[in-house]
């Protein structure tokens, strides 16, 4: 049984990837700003009030945590606006930078001491983040805060390895949850399977990885 912590937790597929975590016996903390009957529903430990953005969030979430080991700390908490040429918003650029970006590398950061030799760290990021995949334009705040959360989990594999801790960049699909406004494709309990696939299959050897759920690797 391992020791999973998922942030963005009360919804999508931080809620449905809880749900299958406990679903193997796993021992859950689900980490949000606000719970949800939903995730109260599932029976997992709920850390609710924590705001990934702000360092005062990530200093109470590691009190609570004090001499919990964690074997996967899933950064699944995000955040969706859109931008174009036309109608461009750099406050909603900046919060996305704020959520996306910076606020998996707080986190990650603040809970190290709760991590230990065979530690995953896991990035629920974007395909349109990849720099060399992108063919069209618009979501400047999205697209740019993912790439720079995959150049995060780069560094972080290359600064945890000699801790023993592995990282992965995994993008869970076009997922049909709010943030994409219920238009996606893939269920959030099939892109939790997935996810849990690329988790489980994390190495060392592979660590710094950037997969889909699906398995396949994706372009810098």
């Amino acid at each position: 049984m391992n020791s999973v912590l998922v942030t963005g937790a009360n919804r999508g597929i931080g809620l449905a990837l809880c749900a299958r975590f406990q679903e193997r016996r796993d021992s859950v903390i689900a980490v949000c700003r606000k719970s949800s009957p939903e995730l109260d529903a599932l029976g997992v430990r709920v850390e609710a009030g924590i705001d990934v953005t702000a360092d005062k969030g990530a200093g109470v979430l590691v009190r609570r945590l004090k001499g919990v080991r964690l074997d996967v700390l899933v950064n699944n908490a995000g955040l969706l606006h859109v931008e174009t040429v036309e109608k461009m918003d750099f406050e909603t650029i900046r919060r996305q930078f704020e959520v996306n970006s910076l606020g998996p590398l707080r986190v990650t950061l603040a809970l190290l001491p709760n991590l230990g030799r065979d530690s995953k760290v896991i990035i629920i990021t974007s395909h349109m983040g990849s720099i060399g995949e992108t063919t069209e334009g618009g979501y400047y705040g999205y697209r740019a805060s993912k790439a720079a959360v995959n150049m995060f989990g780069k560094c972080l594999a290359c600064d945890l390895r000699e801790k023993g801790i592995s990282v992965a960049m995994i993008h869970p699909g076009y997922v049909n949850t709010d943030m994409t406004q219920h238009k996606g494709v893939i269920e959030p309990e099939d892109s939790a399977r997935g996810i849990m696939a690329r988790i489980d299959e994390l190495t060392l050897e592979s660590s710094g990885m950037f997969r889909h759920m699906n398995g396949r690797e994706i372009a810098w």
